[in-house]
């Protein structure tokens, strides 16, 4: 238990025991332009049941949409969580586990980093997978150093729409590096394939899409692929992992690396995190992968055995030589995923994918026919798509919240001069609570 000092003879005592006369000669080597002056205003000491109890309170200031009807997305979806996964989530020994240095100890969590790897790369179809990256956005910008350490080229394209929070964090991570990074996007929610053509150099290390893109609607990715390796580029997809239930797999129209976010495998929305980022490649990348790859073997006595495998040195000691810092993973997160896919199997994915399709499209067709809602990008979508409103987006979103409904996001959070609701639709949400959502959109007019 660590000693907290009570008084100024104990803080002094402490001050003696590590050879220092006082506080300030403790922190001498720091700036004096950046020490805080003045006391900080923190609470006086409570007891344990007082915490709780306050905490209770700001509790009941949240609802958790169990409790509501959400249509929220952008990233973060409602989907179905089987009650399984939070029993074997909690089991000790994964609950507690961090990333399996000893494979002799570690077989269980070896084993399942080795089925989630294998269901991720038949989900996609990919060589390899990892197991995991921190989230989606953090799985594309790794991506994105990924291929200029592998073609020795400077420049990035986001091709389309993506999630502008992963856009920010590609920038973060190639800032400083020379690594330019240039958005292309288009007024029709897609991307023309001739505009990516226009800036297609021998420059550019990787294309990125996301499949489906950040406003829902599905890019023309067989071309831009093509384009993408006519010009020596890797081509990176971000992908819904849902989607591939009805969608071609991104191995199948040349993708070199897909990345996701793979909340909607069984995890929580859980106040935006942990979540897991997919990565997968194909197999000539292999070696330029960060994360944890676990592999199977054979031990001295001919049994099956899995260990860690193709990780360098450079990942946990010799950093400035590393590729990629990233060399732990998320776990439990990775766990969720791999009993999510093995409930579901490939069918019970298909057929959570065509609800999501079907129930969306029966959506956005009963929101159109109300006066002044119009279907922003009239391309093909999958589960999301963008309504513009005849009041302000805000106004909307608040009213409805009111009586138990998330309406969507509002797309001027993310950029002022973007207009319209970002509406998704997944499984759980019936007949009944759409046609209610659209009774409530009616009355607003």
């Amino acid at each position: 238990m660590a000693y907290i000092p009570n008084t100024e003879k104990d803080r002094q005592e402490m001050l003696d025991s590590i050879g220092v006369a006082s506080f300030n000669e403790l922190i001498k080597n720091i700036p004096e332009e950046i020490i805080l002056k003045g006391n900080i205003d923190i609470p006086e000491r409570i007891s344990e049941y007082e915490v709780i109890k306050e905490i209770q309170q700001y509790e009941k200031i949240n609802r958790a949409t169990s409790e509501l009807v959400s249509f929220l997305g952008a990233g973060s979806y409602d989907h179905f969580v089987p009650s399984a996964i939070s029993s074997i989530l909690s089991r000790s020994e994964f609950y507690t586990a961090y990333t399996p240095y000893q494979a002799e100890v570690s077989q269980g969590t070896l084993q399942a980093i080795y089925e989630y790897q294998t269901m991720i790369c038949k989900l996609t179809g990919m060589d390899v997978a990892n197991a995991s990256m921190y989230d989606g956005g953090s799985a594309l910008a790794e991506a994105a150093l990924l291929a200029v350490n592998h073609t020795g080229r400077n420049e990035i394209i986001v091709a389309g729409k993506i999630h502008p929070n992963y856009l920010r964090i590609i920038k973060t991570y190639c800032e400083g590096q020379g690594i330019v990074v240039t958005e292309l996007t288009s007024s029709r929610g897609t991307l023309l394939p001739e505009k990516l053509s226009m800036y297609m150099s021998d420059k550019v290390a990787a294309v990125i899409v996301q499949q489906p893109n950040f406003y829902g609607c599905l890019e023309d990715v067989d071309e831009l692929a093509t384009l993408a390796h006519q010009h020596g580029a890797l081509y990176i997809v971000a992908v819904d992992p849902i989607s591939l239930g009805i969608l071609a797999p991104p191995g199948d129209y040349g993708a070199d690396i897909v990345v996701g976010e793979g909340q909607a495998l069984g995890i929580s929305q859980n106040y935006g995190g942990p979540y897991l980022g997919i990565f997968a490649v194909k197999e000539f990348l292999l070696r330029r992968m960060p994360g944890r790859i676990s592999g199977i073997t054979i031990d001295a006595d001919g049994q099956r055995g899995f260990v860690l495998t193709v990780q360098t040195r450079e990942q946990h000691i010799r950093r400035e030589k590393a590729t990629s810092n990233i060399c732990t993973n998320q776990g439990l997160m990775m766990l969720a995923a791999t009993v999510y896919l093995a409930l579901m199997g490939k069918k019970g994915i298909q057929e959570v994918a065509n609800l999501c399709l079907q129930k969306s499209h029966y959506l956005v067709n009963e929101i159109i026919k109300i006066p002044g809602y119009h279907l922003k990008y009239k391309r093909p979508f999958f589960k999301e798509f963008v309504i513009q409103t005849p009041r302000p987006e805000n106004e909307i979103i608040n009213s409805l919240a009111k009586k138990g409904i998330l309406a969507g996001v509002n797309l001027r959070s993310f950029d002022s001069q973007d207009d319209g609701i970002l509406i998704a639709v997944t499984e759980k949400r019936t007949k009944s609570e759409m046609d209610n959502f659209v009774r409530e959109l009616k009355a607003l007019i």
